[in-house]
């Protein structure tokens, strides 16, 4: 029978990988997860039902085929079940790590429906690759015939990254453009190690980099160089920025001394676990050490915030968000992560305004959910007199981003945005008012996960190749 190592939820439950002890885990920025061991991978991917109409490949933003490479594994067919994850995701390692499965893939899973727990995904995805990576599996990109055609693509965050890759593989001429001085966007300087060590990251810059990709960093488009001399060296254009810009706080004291944003307080952080020269950091100032934190927001960045506060050794870290639990944009993996290691969070409360300056404390306003919006989440009001002071000495604004004004910032008008500040581009092929022009990522839908990226870099890469063989071909007629 080929499915007899398939189907095992009803005799094996679910089992995560070990998760390190809160109290060890909150002294360094590893990894919280361990590693499957074969024998426990192989048995958790059994657990899979094979099911005819798969939910965890519908709701998955790359539609991975997930049943296929579940049942590999648990046949202890490894190779196969790499080279058959890695043929709809660029980057199944990072996704298996960062991936909020619990709102997509495992979320969806039949079994969870029929109460037995869902199946691993994230986990199994995340030791295919890396074990793919340790027997030397994965392997350099090496195009079949180099072409002459270019593409430039602004933005090495995992949207520009899983473009350049697929264009790579095509011989197709690639250069990336970006601010920092390494690549990876978020992944590098966004997300804390404890969710994705750093060295995941760089082990990709360096396959793409091998495989031919030319990487131009420390370079500000609008400034280092012009959007249109971009343009005018490349046939193709993708941009892949991001959205970085953060939202803002109201209210009395807001621009008071400690009150910081989350992107600097988080890169910060990144650049010390790299060994930089960080002097925000070493003054204190994006620090938490010794300090009472209190972070806004309720969403995967907040987390990261209040996550690496308690490593830094704060004194208490506290959580504000306006909503309950129940209603929480974040992953509830991460907030359960949190609260072991010891961050507190007060739910439906938002700020008022700020004391001293530097900050000495957030005003409080205590909320309730009313009626639903338009989005069908009920919306907070604010419960008059039952206003507090939550002392403060550090501040967190992790209330979400916003894009850049990239037709003025590039000094390009034409460049068509939507009523939000986003690119305006087809949602298929990702090509945008501008020929040859391709907009992808967070900078196209917003701010977004991950996966979404990766998934709309590789349609844009694909919309490209489909127009320089159809020019290949009207060429050769």
């Amino acid at each position: 029978m080929a499915n007899q190592k398939m189907l095992k939820f009803v005799t094996v439950g679910k089992s995560m990988p070990d998760k390190r002890d809160a109290e060890a885990r909150k002294q360094d920025f590893d990894e919280i997860y361990g590693e499957y061991v074969e024998a426990k991978a192989e048995e958790q991917a059994g657990r899979c039902s094979q099911c005819g109409v798969p939910y965890c490949h519908t709701h998955c933003p790359l539609h991975n085929n997930i049943p296929d490479w579940l049942r590999l594994t648990a046949e202890g067919r490894l190779q196969e079940a790499y080279e058959i994850s890695q043929a709809t995701n660029t980057f199944p390692e990072i996704c298996g790590r960062i991936c909020p499965q619990d709102r997509l893939c495992e979320g969806n899973c039949v079994i969870e429906q029929s109460g037995h727990g869902t199946v691993t995904i994230g986990s199994v995805e995340k030791y295919i690759t890396d074990t793919a990576w340790e027997k030397g599996w994965v392997k350099p990109i090496t195009p079949a015939q180099e072409r002459a055609e270019s593409v430039g693509i602004i933005g090495a965050g995992p949207g520009g990254l899983a473009a350049a890759d697929i264009l790579r593989r095509q011989g197709v001429q690639v250069t990336i453009y970006d601010r920092y001085d390494r690549a990876g966007g978020l992944l590098t300087y966004g997300i804390p190690g404890f969710k994705l060590e750093k060295d995941i990251v760089m082990r990709r810059n360096e396959q793409l980099e091998l495989g031919g990709v030319t990487f131009k960093l420390n370079c500000n488009v609008g400034d280092d160089i012009s959007f249109a001399e971009i343009q005018a060296q490349h046939d193709y254009v993708v941009i892949a920025t991001g959205v970085y810009k953060t939202r803002d706080l109201q209210g009395p004291g807001a621009g008071a001394a400690g009150i910081q944003r989350a992107i600097d307080y988080l890169t910060a952080s990144n650049r010390k676990s790299f060994g930089d020269d960080v002097p925000e950091f070493d003054s204190g100032e994006l620090n938490a050490e010794g300090k009472k934190v209190v972070v806004i927001g309720g969403g995967d960045t907040a987390m990261d915030c209040v996550r690496t506060a308690i490593r830094q050794g704060a004194t208490s870290v506290k959580c504000l968000y306006r909503r309950d639990r129940a209603n929480m944009p974040g992953s509830q993996r991460e907030v359960q992560n949190a609260e072991e290691e010891g961050v507190e969070f007060v739910w439906l409360t938002a700020p008022k305004g700020f004391a001293g300056d530097p900050v000495t404390g957030v005003m409080v306003q205590k909320m309730r959910l009313g009626q639903p919006d338009a989005s069908g989440r009920q919306s907070p009001e604010v419960i008059e007199g039952a206003d507090y002071v939550e002392e403060a000495d550090l501040v967190i604004k992790a209330l979400g981003f916003e894009p850049e004004d990239l037709p003025a910032l590039w000094d390009t008008p034409e460049l068509e945005v939507t009523r939000w500040g986003t690119v305006k581009a087809d949602f298929r092929t990702h090509e945008t008012a501008l020929p040859g022009v391709y907009a992808v990522g967070d900078i196209q839908r917003g701010a977004s996960l991950v996966v979404w990226a990766i998934r709309d870099g590789r349609e844009a890469a694909d919309d490209i190749l489909e127009k320089i063989h159809a020019k290949a071909t009207i060429a050769a007629e």
